[in-house]
């Protein structure tokens, strides 16, 4: 089933299982959207250096930098950047963390491609909406302190 409108969004999908990140990064970009992706919390810094994107989606589960540590980090360099933890067995508390830290909502593994599409649909919009409203506010403070 597709999403209820064609839309692009820059995806960077986050887990240590390399199967489940190529078998989705193949049915997003199958629906049009752009995605990366990284098998460790420190790669999706670097690339989250790199590049900018509109949604992360995050495996919680990772050796290494898990993706709370990752979560924090990337809210660190981009507090505006949509991120959706995923879990295969998440916890009451770890998803309440998540969303304390600032992921946008938490979705259990195996993950409903519809349910996933809609929440990058939702995500991108929010976006959209923080970036107008940022490039207003930097409008309105152009116009407020240029000397005409």
């Amino acid at each position: 089933m597709e999403p209820k409108k064609p839309f692009k969004a820059r995806v960077l999908l986050v887990d240590d299982e390399k199967d489940f990140i190529q078998t989705l990064t193949k049915r997003l970009e199958v629906r049009g959207l752009t995605v990366s992706s990284a098998t460790r919390g420190e790669d999706a810094l670097n690339l989250t250096r790199q590049k900018n994107f509109d949604i992360v989606v995050l495996d919680l589960s990772m050796p290494g930098m898990d993706g709370l540590e990752t979560l924090k980090k990337i809210k660190a360099k981009d507090p505006d950047v949509e991120i959706v933890m995923l879990s295969g067995h998440g916890t009451v508390k770890s998803s309440t963390e998540a969303i304390k830290l600032g992921a946008e909502d938490f979705l259990e593994k195996p993950v409903d491609i519809q349910e996933l599409l809609d929440k990058i649909c939702e995500a991108k919009d929010k976006r959209i909406l923080v970036l107008q409203k940022r490039a207003q506010e930097q409008i309105e403070d152009i116009l407020q302190n240029k000397a005409w």
